[in-house]
C-alpha cells in the first residue's frame, strides 16, 4: 500500500478517529407523528443526525466519511412499540436491514436525477404517497448536507482532490473509479445513519467494474493506484466497527460478493476480482468479509487466491456454488436473470440485489430439541422402532414449523425512505420497500444439525441396532448430564459422525434437512412469499444450547 493508505490503515488500526466520537443522544421525542407518516419521522430523524453529524476530514483522505454519532434514536416510541407488538412481529426493532441495495442503478443516474423523478411522481400522487416521495427527497437533501460538510472541510485542511469530487457525486454520475469509490462510500455511510444495518457490498466486482476498466484502459489510474484506492475504500468500511453489537469487533455484516456468473450466464470473473482479493489479502480486515461464487466452470486460480485469504484466519473467503445455488433458486420461484445475480446477506443467506426484501434468518428451528423431545415422549420406551422414532423427531419438525410460522407470518417494518430509493422500482411504484419488495421470502435456520444427526447416529446404532444401551439407560443419562454414566458416554460418543464421508451418519442429516425444507414449503407468509429452509445456526446455536441439555451423542 502506498502512503497515503497507509495513513488511513494506521488511524484505523490505532483507532485514533474514535476520539471524535461523541454520546450525544440525539431526540427526536418532539416528532410525533402517526404510523401512516413514520416514512416522514424516519427522514427527519436522518436530517437530525445529519446536522448533528461534524466532518473529519485528513488532508490524506481520499475516500473519508466517518461517522461521529454512536446512537442511532429509535423511531418507535414505547407505546408505539408496544402496541404494533400486539398486531405484529417487530422483528430485531422492526428496521430494514440486511438486504442487498442496486448500488449501480444510484451511481447510474445519481441522486439529482432522482430528484427530478420524485418531482414528476408528485404530480400524480395521492397524499400518502407524496408524504413517502417528500420523505425520499428529505433523504437526497440530508445527504447533500453531509457531503457539503465534507467538501466544506475537505477544502479547510488543504485537501483539494476530495473536495473537487464531492462536487460532483453523489449528485451526478462518477466519471472515475475514485469519484465511484466516493460515492458507494457515501451511500454506505448514509445507510448506517438511517437506522440500516448489515449493509452488504454485493457484487462490488460487477457494478464497479464499468469504472475501474475506464480508467485503466484511459491511462488515468495504474493497477497499483486502483489497488490502493480499493484497499483505502475497504478500511472506510471498518470506521463503524465500535458500534457493532456482535461478537467479532470489525464485522458488520458488510459482505462483498465477487465471481459467479452474470445474468446472461457467462463468466463475471475480471480484473477487478482478483483486484479485490488482493486488497483483502494485504490489508487483513474482518470488513469487508468476502465471499466467492464458484461453479465447475471456475479456473483453479481463483480458488488458490481464495486459499490465501483462508490461511490469514478471518473465516472467508466463504464460497457458494452457482452450480448448486442458482438452480435451487430458480425452484423456489426467483427468476433465473434475478438468481444468476444473487448475493449473500450479513452471513451467507442468499438474496437478490435491488429486488429483494427477503428476510432470510428470520427464527430458527432447534435440531437437537427435535431430537430430545422425541427421546421424552412416553411412546419412546414402548416396543417402538428406529422408523417409529424418527417418525417422532419428524412430528415435532412438523409442529415447530408450524409455531415459527404462526410466530412470524405477519411483520410489521418501519419504512426506510433512503434505503427505498436504492432498490428497485420503490420510487417508480410510490412504495417504500418496507412495504415489501419483488421477492418477499422469510428464511428458518436449522441449527444444531450436525447434533442432532450425531445423537440419532449414536440411538440407531447402540439403541436400536447393537443394543449395547438400552432406552432406559440413555434417558437416565442424559437426565444426569452423564454424571455416573461415563462409560455410556464413551459408548455413544464413538457412533458415526456427520461429516466423516460415512453415509450412517450423512443419510440422517439428508433425511433431518428434506423434512425441514418440505415442512417450511407448505406455508405462505404475510407478503405472499414462501419460508426458505436454511443449514445455518447464526447466533441460534448458542441461545438454543442454553436450555437444550445434555443430548446422545
Amino acid at each position: 500500500m502506498d502512503a497515503l493508505t497507509k495513513f488511513s490503515y494506521d488511524i484505523l488500526l490505532e483507532k485514533s478517529y474514535k476520539e471524535y466520537r461523541t454520546n450525544e443522544t440525539v431526540d427526536i421525542t418532539d416528532i410525533q407523528l402517526s404510523n401512516d407518516d413514520l416514512a416522514i419521522k424516519v427522514a427527519n430523524r436522518l436530517k437530525r443526525l445529519v446536522d448533528k453529524e461534524q466532518a473529519i476530514v485528513y488532508q490524506q483522505d481520499r475516500i473519508s466519511f466517518k461517522r461521529t454519532i454512536k446512537d442511532i434514536p429509535d423511531i418507535l416510541t414505547t407505546s408505539e412499540r408496544e402496541e404494533l407488538s400486539k398486531h405484529y412481529l417487530l422483528f430485531d426493532g422492526g428496521i430494514v436491514f440486511n438486504i442487498s441495495s442496486n448500488f449501480e442503478n444510484v451511481m447510474e443516474k445519481g441522486f439529482d436525477h432522482f430528484l427530478n423523478e420524485i418531482e414528476n411522481q408528485k404530480e400524480t400522487s395521492t397524499p400518502k404517497e407524496q408524504a413517502l416521495l417528500n420523505a425520499m427527497k428529505s433523504s437526497i437533501h440530508s445527504t447533500y448536507t453531509l457531503v457539503e460538510k465534507y467538501k466544506n472541510k475537505a477544502l479547510e485542511v488543504g485537501n483539494e482532490t476530495l473536495a473537487h469530487i464531492l462536487t460532483k457525486v453523489p449528485y451526478n454520475k462518477p466519471t472515475s473509479y475514485h469519484e465511484a469509490l466516493v460515492f458507494l462510500r457515501i451511500l454506505n455511510y448514509m445507510l448506517w445513519l438511517n437506522g440500516n444495518k448489515h449493509n452488504t457490498v454485493g457484487r462490488f466486482d460487477q457494478y464497479m467494474y464499468p469504472y475501474f476498466k475506464k480508467d485503466i484502459e484511459e491511462g488515468i489510474i495504474t493497477l497499483e493506484e486502483a489497488l490502493n484506492l480499493t484497499e483505502e475504500f475497504f478500511i472506510s468500511l471498518n470506521f463503524d466497527a465500535d458500534l457493532y453489537p456482535g461478537i467479532q469487533q470489525g464485522d458488520n455484516g458488510q459482505s462483498l460478493m465477487l465471481g459467479g456468473c452474470k445474468k446472461d450466464g457467462t463468466s463475471a470473473f475480471n480484473e477487478l476480482t482478483e483486484l479485490c482479493l488482493k486488497a483483502s489479502l494485504e490489508l487483513k480486515l474482518i470488513d469487508p468479509k468476502i465471499n466467492l461464487r464458484v461453479s465447475k466452470e471456475t479456473e483453479e486460480k481463483w480458488f488458490k487466491l481464495g486459499t490465501l485469504l483462508t490461511k490469514q484466519g478471518l473465516g472467508f473467503p466463504q464460497y457458494s456454488n452457482d452450480d448448486v445455488v442458482i438452480p435451487a433458486l430458480v425452484k423456489m420461484g426467483y427468476e433465473l436473470e434475478d438468481a444468476r445475480d444473487y448475493v449473500v446477506a450479513a452471513c451467507w443467506e442468499f438474496i437478490i440485489p435491488g429486488k429483494g426484501m427477503d428476510v432470510p434468518n428470520l427464527d430458527a428451528l432447534s435440531f437437537p430439541k427435535m431430537v430430545n423431545l422425541a427421546l421424552e415422549d412416553k411412546s419412546f420406551l414402548e416396543d417402538t422402532t428406529f422408523e417409529e422414532f424418527i417418525e417422532l423427531v419428524n412430528e415435532n419438525i412438523e409442529n415447530e414449523v408450524n409455531r415459527l410460522v404462526s410466530y412470524t407470518k405477519e411483520l410489521f417494518i418501519i419504512p426506510s425512505p433512503f434505503q427505498s430509493l436504492l432498490m428497485d422500482s420503490c420510487l417508480e411504484n410510490k412504495k417504500d420497500i418496507s412495504s415489501g419488495g419483488k421477492y418477499n421470502n422469510y428464511g428458518f435456520h436449522g441449527a444444531g444439525l450436525s447434533t442432532a444427526v450425531d445423537a440419532i447416529s449414536a440411538i440407531k446404532k447402540n439403541i436400536f441396532e447393537e443394543k449395547t444401551i438400552s432406552k432406559e439407560e440413555l434417558l437416565e443419562a442424559l437426565k444426569n448430564n452423564f454424571e455416573g454414566y461415563e462409560n455410556i458416554r464413551k459408548t455413544l460418543i464413538n457412533s458415526p459422525k456427520m461429516g466423516d464421508n460415512d453415509d450412517f451418519a450423512d443419510d440422517i442429516a439428508c433425511k433431518l434437512l428434506d423434512k425441514f425444507s418440505k415442512e417450511c414449503s407448505k406455508y405462505r407468509n404475510g407478503r405472499g412469499g414462501i419460508y426458505r429452509a436454511g443449514t445455518g445456526s447464526a447466533m441460534y446455536y448458542i441461545w438454543y444450547s442454553q436450555e437444550l441439555g445434555a443430548t446422545a451423542d
